[in-house]
């Protein structure tokens, strides 16, 4: 082919051919790659080249003899094909133990994955989750990783050495929004070789449960427990290390209340003490919401890592890394301590070990309709206006029993949410941000094949009483729909009441006026039906 390109060069210069010699030449090139030997024919040329008059010719006579011997001797100028090898595929490091709403995995190439339940996490995976998005990720050396909505977080390194743990190398990136990490063995083993990168600091850790929120000119820290060190990008604090940085670096420990901070037009970080935080910026609520939000969600997963085990549901703990978002240490103190006990309850000693049988998934929804016995001492409950319970009803008491001292505050033409009041419809003071645990739910798809239960496998509920907003989130699953995240966010007003309303959603709710219980019904339309359920409560 290298021939006969050279060979077609030459023939453009036939404006040049007009002697004897030229026509030898011409006769040459058409016939030498069959019938000449290389070196019969490089004598030939070399005979002619003096004699041609054109330089334009002898150069296309030169290169053309240098093609032809590079095309007829390739082995003697000891040219080699080297062969393409394909790149190793990405390591398995985790996989995804939970999701919530939409989220999305990018791998290494850049291609877009649909997360899903026991999804794999690969070396240089990026996961993006959207406004709705929650997603759980459990590593090979028992670490959990929950990365919270609006949020994009990267698995830069995860070398575990199961032998040699103290070998091993974590690094994680969150260019956007909050996560909550609390250690797996790597990290506790080899904490010089952990990073957690943010777009304008590193953090290194000392200890095993922390909550990270960022953005690109800004970043806040909270400690649950242990301690990390927050330093800028530096001379001496370079973003492709690994580890905490000494240089510009402040530590914080876990038993304090007090906050990280930095933004980009500062030089250092600064402690943010207790009562600066109640002031903060919407990262700072973010922060403070993801501790308070935690546990019923990770209640879940506890759940199942303790039936995997076959052990009783108090004496064993899931496995152990958690990035994710909000924290208060504003709340009351049984609150605090209720979310570092949940926190510490997701560290443990080993990996857990592979499953003998398939995954129970906890079920919030009663195996049997409640009884005006189990509720009564409740301030909220549920109240239908039917005569008759459907099939799918277990979480409400008939109108007359629920109505019975309560008032109601809000209901949809099938159910009222009925609250004990002394007279007054005044929320306590001085509640703050407090965090709910789901107590009890039940859920409903309604699709042109019939109604049929739902399980409610875990949620989260958190309400601001001194910004007057909330935020809710809950796992919903049937196996005509497969698993549903549903979450809403919106304001609380006057008497303990909160709603959010949307084209194609409705939360409505109330609290109980001394602020220890909550309770809402929602609705939201899907592609092929819709899903609508009641929710009870409690405060941590």
């Amino acid at each position: 082919m290298v021939c006969l390109t050279i060979l077609a060069a030459i023939f453009n210069h036939a404006r040049y051919w007009k002697t004897a010699f030229e026509i030898e030449l011409s006769t040459i090139l058409l016939f030498s790659v069959s019938t000449m030997s290389s070196d019969d024919l490089l004598n030939r040329v070399a005979g002619l080249k003096s004699q041609i008059i054109s330089p334009q010719l002898r150069v296309s006579v030169v290169l053309w003899a240098l093609a032809f011997t590079l095309n007829a001797h390739p082995s003697e100028l000891a040219i080699e094909s080297v062969p393409v090898r394909d790149s190793p595929a990405p390591s398995v490091v985790g996989k995804v133990s939970l999701v919530l709403g939409k989220a999305y995995r990018y791998d290494g190439q850049g291609r877009r994955h649909k997360i899903e339940r026991n999804s794999p996490v690969q070396v240089s995976d990026r996961i993006v989750t959207l406004s709705n998005g929650h997603v759980h990720l459990n590593f090979d050396d028992g670490a959990l990783v929950s990365v919270r909505p609006n949020s994009e977080f990267k698995v830069v390194r995860y070398e575990y050495v199961k032998s040699r743990p103290e070998e091993s190398t974590v690094k994680f990136t969150l260019e956007a929004g909050v996560t909550r990490a609390v250690s797996g063995e790597a990290a506790r083993a080899a904490r010089q070789r952990f990073r957690l990168n943010t777009p304008i600091a590193a953090i290194g850790v000392r200890g095993t449960d922390f909550v990270v929120s960022a953005d690109a000119v800004t970043t806040r820290a909270l400690v649950n427990e242990g301690a990390i060190v927050l330093a800028p990008f530096s001379e001496g604090c370079k973003i492709e290390a690994l580890g905490p940085c000494a240089t510009n670096a402040l530590e914080l420990t876990g038993d304090s209340l007090e906050m990280l901070a930095m933004d980009q037009g500062t030089l250092l970080p600064k402690i943010l003490p207790a009562q600066e935080i109640r002031n903060q910026d919407e990262m700072g609520n973010a922060l403070q919401f993801a501790l308070l939000t935690a546990g019923s969600l990770e209640s879940s997963e506890a759940a199942n890592a303790e039936l995997r085990n076959g052990s009783e549901p108090e004496q064993v703990t899931p496995d152990g890394v958690l990035l994710e978002g909000l924290t208060s240490p504003l709340v009351a103190v049984s609150a605090e301590v209720s979310v570092i006990a949940a926190a510490q309850e997701l560290i443990q000693s080993e990996p857990a070990p592979e499953p003998a049988s398939e995954e129970i998934i906890l079920d919030f929804t009663p195996s049997e309709p409640i009884t005006l016995a189990q509720v009564n001492s409740r301030q909220l409950v549920w109240g239908r206006y039917a005569n008759v319970p459907v099939q799918t009803d277990v979480l409400s008491l008939d109108f007359s029993q629920a109505s019975a001292d309560r008032q109601i505050t809000v209901g949809n033409l099938d159910y009222g949410l009925f609250r004990a009041e002394d007279g007054s419809k005044r929320v306590a003071t001085g509640l703050g941000l407090v965090g709910f645990s789901l107590n009890s739910a039940q859920a409903v798809y309604n699709s042109s094949s019939g109604v049929f239960a739902m399980q409610v496998n875990g949620g989260n509920l958190a309400i601001d009483f001194e910004q007057n907003t909330f935020q809710t989130a809950l796992e919903l699953t049937h196996d005509l729909t497969g698993q549903i995240g549903f979450s809403a966010a919106g304001r609380l007003f006057d008497g303990g009441y909160f709603r959010d309303i949307k084209d194609d959603q409705r939360v409505a709710g109330a609290v109980s006026l001394s602020g220890s219980e909550a309770g809402y019904l929602f609705e939201q339309r899907l592609a092929d039906g819709s899903i609508s359920g009641l929710t009870l409560w409690d405060g941590q």
